[in-house]
């Protein structure tokens, strides 16, 4: 311990030194002076030595989690309680029951502000769930993912312009095939890339498609964007602004649900297998007679369908759609997601969506700060717990023996 201090007490002096010229010294040009802060020196030794002592701890406390994580691995600790709530039905089904009580009583307890902010937040669920195929399971990085969601957004208010007879219900799936076919159309060219090219083609993939439906005025209305987009409707019925809210919610706990579902059973299919197969090594994936081109091409496909899918709900909510809404800062809020709640994890993905789109919501007050903890809590979480929130539970399949041949062994 007293080590720890010590190293603690010549870090923050250093640390003092450092910013000595910045936060103690100040030249007024008004009077000719030098001024001496001297109490902010003691303030930066005072947080220094603290940080300093709190990054020990945490250093401490993942070394040992590694430790807890090897004598699980083994066989020789309990499971914790996260893990046994994802496991044990007996624990997660009355949990899901609690939340989809909440959930369905949300619109009715909370006013049409709050419940227009959880439908932004569900949107960009959906979209977590369906960046988590490309890259969570098949660990093909897209920076460009933004794009599709711009496809389906801007099929939906030029289907409406030109074809007015197709509602949002037929353009909802419209729009989630156009935005597959735009993931096969990235997915051809970049299929023998990785790692850093490949990010670098999908964030291009993703600007130009921003410049394109900014310039094509003709087709897209360039910068002033589409009005007047109809709001998902049922049976022809009139609904006042709060009702369509609470309609597009309602819409988008069921999408939600659907997405859970396809991508569970997705990821414990064939494809699904060959996705993980391929991201932890595509040499050997390869080498044992995977379909490369075919993979790669299913999971962009399969990851645009859910961006271009709730593209048309986006679009449906607003009403009103421009280039503006689709810029790359909304894919990395997205690839934040995935990284965040866990690569190929679906429940950390959910509540990594619902932390990042809602908390910037609420703690308006910190709005000059809201980039600053973004960047450090995404620094910590890469530092301590790189496999996100919730870390991805791999199926374990052990190979019993008949009860007979036991008996006679």
């Amino acid at each position: 311990m007293f080590n720890v201090l010590k190293r603690s007490v010549l870090v923050a002096l250093w640390f003092v030194f450092l910013t000595f010229p910045l936060m103690v010294v100040k030249v007024n040009t008004l009077k000719n002076i030098v001024e001496w802060r001297w109490l902010n020196m003691l303030w930066v030794f005072i947080v220094a030595f603290f940080l300093h002592l709190f990054w020990r701890w945490a250093l401490d406390k993942r070394q040992l989690r590694s430790k807890k994580a090897e004598l699980e691995d083994e066989g020789l600790m309990a499971p914790t309680l996260g893990q046994r709530i994802l496991q044990d039905p007996r624990l997660y089904r009355p949990l899901l029951g609690v939340l989809a009580a909440v959930a369905i009583l949300f619109p009715w307890i909370l006013d049409v502000y709050q419940v227009n902010i959880m439908v932004l937040a569900l949107i960009f669920v959906v979209l977590g769930l369906g960046l988590n195929i490309t890259v969570g399971l098949a660990g093909l990085l897209d920076l460009g993912y933004v794009a599709f969601f711009a496809v389906g957004a801007y099929s939906y208010a030029l289907i409406h312009q030109h074809f007015p007879v197709l509602g949002f219900w037929a353009c909802l799936p419209i729009g989630g095939l156009i935005g597959a076919l735009f993931g096969v159309v990235l997915g051809f060219p970049i299929l023998r890339l990785r790692g850093d090219y490949l990010a670098i083609v999908t964030l291009g993939f993703g600007s130009i498609a921003k410049i394109v439906i900014e310039n094509w005025e003709e087709v897209t209305n360039g910068a002033k964007g589409i009005a007047n987009i109809p709001r998902p409707g049922f049976f022809g019925m009139e609904m006042s602004i709060g009702a369509a809210t609470t309609y597009t919610y309602y819409l988008m706990i069921l999408m939600v649900i659907f997405t859970i579902f396809v991508t569970n059973r997705l990821k414990d299919s064939r494809i699904g297998r060959a996705w993980m197969a391929l991201r932890e090594d595509e040499i050997a994936c390869v080498a044992m007679g995977v379909d490369m081109a075919r993979t790669k091409l299913s999971a962009y496909a399969l990851g645009a369908f859910w961006a271009g899918a709730v593209g048309v709900i986006f679009a449906a909510r607003n009403t009103y759609i421009n280039p503006n809404s689709f810029t790359f800062m909304e894919s990395a809020i997205v690839l934040s997601i995935v990284v965040l709640g866990g690569m190929g994890s679906i429940v950390g993905v959910i509540i990594a969506a619902l932390i990042l789109i809602l908390m910037p919501e609420y703690l308006r007050a910190f709005a000059d700060y809201r980039m600053l903890v973004f960047g450090a809590v995404m620094v910590l979480m890469m530092i301590f717990r790189p496999q996100g929130l919730i870390a991805n539970v791999r199926k374990t399949y052990a190979h019993r023996r008949p009860a007979a041949e036991e008996n006679n062994g």
